[in-house]
């Protein structure tokens, strides 16, 4: 969680002193034998409070309520509900940190998780979390993702510092953990831009100069070497900083070269590091290095490495200046990840001649909280599934049971663990690997946790009960449609489960290159990709276990290719990840499986995924509304769960909250019939008061005829017969400005671009805004003045007859109405939202509005000419304004009343127009006075708005509560 060089400065700042007292006491206690065998024997509640004072009162500085000047709860109530955490810690009388506990009988902590971060949900300020089996403790900033774990009962001097630095109650009263993380976080992403710009600047060199110094093979070929190699010098960085190669291997090789320039002995340093690559491939032992034969094909023999040629200048600058990063402290895999994926993307950019090149929106490096929470809803799903299956429980798991009942408990977990080896995983569009590299996390945790259980039944040492080998040959699955991909994916995997004198797993048989989607060679060419063939030990057995992924969309397709994949999985195919949506499930994916994938929101409401989203909807069982996970994409995303043959009645609704999924609550599979998309996000209480609004069964619809105006932009100008409206022309509080001008003849009497009696102007984009809550704004206009052009980006809702096109007006621009088709018409998105039929015909309106219809006219004709005035005293102040001072009237002053005197005259200043004291004395009275009339008109209008509000939620029905629901929002 944290930077080395972070913890090591404030490390420094500690007192040795009390430091040394501390862990004496710490010692004292948790290092005794006998405590440690009264403390596994000890239940939970026997041992809480102990446990708080042994290690937080006497270890870590903090006084146990109810003494004095307590800072330390033993029990803290939830403010939403009565469950109670086990602890809390408190800094000026405000929660802090909760604190949860369990019995060493709990083996895996992560179970405790979604329980101690309810607590901490419950408390506005609280920023850390604790949890323990007294034995192990974890402790975790904002969210789940990252935590620091600690062995009490094996705690070095080391650690224990490490431990004091997080939880002392002098460093969480000074925030020292925030700082901490806040501080890594600033150097990580500093270490990664830094590292990128050398990685990608030896890239390019190294390009250039295969380029010049290697004419005869292609530059494409040249480029994918490119990256073949600085693949290796990534290897062989991190591995002679993580033990598996001789420490300062690169350097070695260095001055190996210089030694012989300077002896005079002919010698290009790239034939140096070939000799290196064949020595990591097979083995090699002499004076200088000892390496083991990792293999793995990383290094296997490649003909066209062999016979490049590479400057000795170029080579020697850049493989120094990347060997003295510290890749063991500093670089781990996910910053290589960001790395790995910006390769990509220069990929992309040298083969952007390929038809079906496919757009890197899809496949940005997933952050490792979304791959994180997938991977722990598909095969962790599956997991907890199986222990349930078997009964594994923690509890069971008790030293002394007798010899039968632990014989059988074996049993147990080694049936589990050969389950595990045998559960296949597949990402079907790997990129660089990323939901494999949470997959690979994933397992190796959970065959931790076997043998942790293995280890606490027997009381012997714990064992590696598995070669994370294994569970890259027989777990994991991925293909991609670019072989760097592929490669890259593999380096990734290598990388987090090289050991030292251990072979690298073999995953040409897993991670393969091919056009997931087209099987056809007459289509795909040689990319085409059967996955029956290429599978077949999987499909034996009915298909993967579970398939994930982040599936690239918006790819550039020919003809060919689009017509394929409409015709192989569904309607809309040739939207690419529709198609990998239905391959996935019903393709790939064994019944019983599970699937995650994070795909753009448009799953959830678009009209073009409409098929997909009703084919999977009975088996869906969660949906996370994620916003915008990449700064780079514009797009929102949404994670979608389904598990194949498993119908479910409703599904979980999830929000994206910073980087931890928020459950919202469980919505019942109806309301796609009702809506018509899956709806998510939304609280019980605020689905129940779409329900009640919606069941009025009438719609916008059912009482005006919506069209766009017409389409003349381009005949647009300053000359004409008839003044012309747009989109930005139009206001709720009514006509602000014109467009332009043409002349009538030339729009053939075109009824579209024309304003008819009893019509209603809409602007056709639908804004949405951020502050002080995400909402959107409905812009209705009634146009008293009805002689203009329009054009399509106004809608014209013409008002049947019977009703008053000034009563749809004033719903329009209702609360109620932008409440609900935010939430219920455009799914809480962020996009660009249009106001056509498709949200007409969703709009609900009061079933008694014909006969209730005069109290709103009335309210309406006031509005209006509120509005009236001031638009008279807007037009009147800034007239005289632009006569008097000649001043350029620009926002600022159009809407002056939000502005003070000296701004006023600031804006003024701007344009070099700077007032006089005597004029000052002068225009100051008018500005005020002008000012006044303008608020007292404005107060005016949101007393009229307010009352407007009021009769359309007794229309609706509304209730007080629902009301409030509605206004806070």
């Amino acid at each position: 969680m944290f930077q080395k060089k972070i913890i090591d400065k404030y490390l420094a700042l500690q007192d040795v002193a009390t430091l040394e007292e501390r862990w004496q006491a710490f010692t004292a206690h948790f290092h005794d034998v006998g405590v440690q065998e009264n403390i596994r024997a000890s239940k939970e509640e026997q041992y809480q409070e102990g446990f708080l004072r042994d290690l937080f009162v006497r270890v870590l500085g903090y006084t146990l309520s109810p003494a004095e000047g307590y800072n330390l709860l033993t029990e803290l109530k939830n403010v939403k509900d009565s469950k109670k955490a086990d602890g809390a810690i408190l800094i000026e009388g405000d929660v802090k940190a909760v604190i949860e506990l369990k019995s060493t009988r709990t083996t895996q902590l992560t179970e405790i998780e979604p329980q101690a971060f309810n607590y901490k949900n419950s408390h506005r300020n609280c920023k850390y979390v604790v949890i323990s089996n007294f034995e192990k403790l974890r402790f975790y900033i904002d969210n789940r993702n990252d935590f620091e774990e600690f062995n009490l009962f094996a705690l070095t001097r080391g650690e224990f510092e490490r431990l004091y630095l997080c939880l002392a109650y002098e460093n969480i009263a000074k925030e020292v953990p925030q700082k901490l993380k806040e501080e890594s976080v600033s150097r990580e992403d500093e270490i990664t831009k830094r590292l990128y710009k050398d990685y990608s600047g030896f890239k390019q060199a190294l390009y250039d100069d295969l380029l010049q110094h290697n004419p005869t093979y292609e530059p494409l070929l040249l480029f994918k070497k490119t990256q073949k190699l600085l693949d290796r010098f990534l290897f062989i960085f991190f591995a002679e900083d993580s033990g598996l190669l001789e420490p300062n291997s690169t350097r070695i090789i260095l001055k190996r070269w210089e030694l012989l320039n300077k002896m005079d002995v002919p010698c290009d340093l790239y034939s140096l590091f070939r000799k290196h690559f064949r020595y990591i491939n097979e083995g090699h032992k002499d004076g200088d290095f000892n390496i083991f034969a990792y293999n793995g094909g990383l290094f296997k023999e490649d003909p066209v490495l062999e016979a490049l040629t590479i400057s000795d200048a170029l080579l020697y600058e850049h493989t120094k200046r990347l060997s003295e990063y510290d890749f063991e402290s500093e670089v781990d895999v996910n910053i290589l990840g960001h790395i790995f994926e910006n390769s990509l993307d220069d990929l992309d950019f040298h083969t952007a001649a390929s038809s079906s090149k496919r757009k890197r929106d899809g496949v940005f490096y997933t952050p490792r909280y979304i791959t994180a929470y997938i991977v722990e809803n598909t095969i962790g799903r599956l997991c907890s599934e199986q222990k349930a299956t078997l009964g594994i429980v923690d509890d069971a798991y008790d030293p002394q049971s007798k010899k039968a009942v632990k014989k059988a408990l074996l049993e147990k977990l080694n049936t589990y663990r050969q389950w595990l080896l045998g559960l296949t995983i597949c990402d079907p569009a790997c990129g660089s690997g990323a939901f494999l590299n949470a997959a690979l996390v994933f397992l190796m945790a959970e065959h931790h946790y076997v043998n942790e259980l293995e280890a606490k039944l027997t009381q012997s040492p714990m064992t590696i009960g598995y070669d994370s080998a294994s569970i890259l040959e027989r777990n994991l699955f991925g293909v991609d449609l670019n072989e760097e991909s592929v490669e890259i994916t593999k380096l990734s995997l290598w990388l987090r489960t090289a050991t030292r004198k251990r072979k690298l797993g073999d995953l040409s048989r897993n991670i393969k290159v091919g056009n997931s989607l087209i099987s056809d060679p007459a289509i795909a060419g040689d990319k085409a990709f059967d996955w029956q063939k290429e599978f077949p030990e999987v499909f034996a057995k009915g298909g993967f276990d579970v398939v994930i992924g982040n599936p690239p969309y918006g790819a550039k397709l020919s003809k060919e290719e689009q017509e394929y994949l409409n015709n192989t999985y569904i309607q809309g195919g040739s939207e690419t990840v529709i198609s990998f949506s239905k391959l996935g499930y019903d393709m790939l994916l064994k019944q019983g499986g599970n699937i995650g994938f994070i795909i753009p929101k448009s799953f959830s409401y678009a009209s073009n995924y409409t098929p997909i989203r009703e084919y999977l909807l009975s088996d869906i069982n969660e949906v996370v509304d994620c916003r915008k996970v990449w700064n780079e994409v514009k797009l929102e995303q949404v994670i979608y769960l389904a598990q194949k043959g498993s119908p479910t009645e409703n599904y979980l609704s999830g929000v994206l909250k910073g980087e931890a999924v928020q459950i919202m609550g469980s919505i019942s599979k109806e309301t796609f019939t009702q809506f018509g998309f899956y709806l998510n996000g939304i609280a019980a209480e605020e689905l129940t008061l779409a329900q009640k609004i919606q069941s009025s069964g009438l719609f916008v619809k059912d009482i005006a005829n919506n069209s766009r105006g017409g389409i003349f932009q381009n005949i647009i100008s300053d000359k004409g017969d008839i003044e012309v409206l747009g989109g930005a022309d139009i206001q709720r509080e009514g006509i602000v400005s014109v467009k332009g001008k043409v002349y009538k003849a030339s729009l053939n009497n075109d009824p579209k671009c024309f304003i008819s009696a009893n019509a209603v102007l809409v602007q056709r984009i639908v804004a949405h805004i951020e502050k002080p809550t995400d909402h959107i704004k409905i812009t209705a206009c009634y146009p008293e003045e009805r002689n203009y052009a329009i054009v399509d980006t106004i809608n014209q809702l013409v008002v049947s007859e019977g009703y008053n096109a000034k009563v749809l007006w004033l719903l329009l621009n209702t609360e109620l109405l932008n409440w609900y088709a935010y939430r219920f018409i455009f799914a809480k998105a962020i996009r660009t939202m249009q106001f056509d039929n498709p949200v007409t015909n969703r709009l609900p309106i009061p079933l008694r509005l014909k006969e209730n219809q005069e109290a709103l006219v009335k309210e309406a004709d006031k509005l209006l000419l509120c509005y009236k005035e001031i638009a008279k005293l807007r037009k009147v102040f800034t007239t005289l304004i632009a006569a008097n001072l000649k001043a350029n009237i620009t926002k600022p002053i159009t809407y002056f009343e939000s502005l003070t005197f000296a701004e006023f005259t600031a804006e003024l200043s701007k344009q070099k127009r700077k007032l006089s004291l005597e004029e000052q004395t002068e225009w100051m009275d008018f500005f005020e006075k002008k000012k006044q009339e303008m608020l007292e008109l404005q107060t005016a209008v949101a007393a009229i708005n307010n009352s407007v509000n009021t009769i359309v939620y007794k229309l609706y029905g509304l209730s007080e509560e629902e009301v409030k629901l509605i206004e806070e929002k």
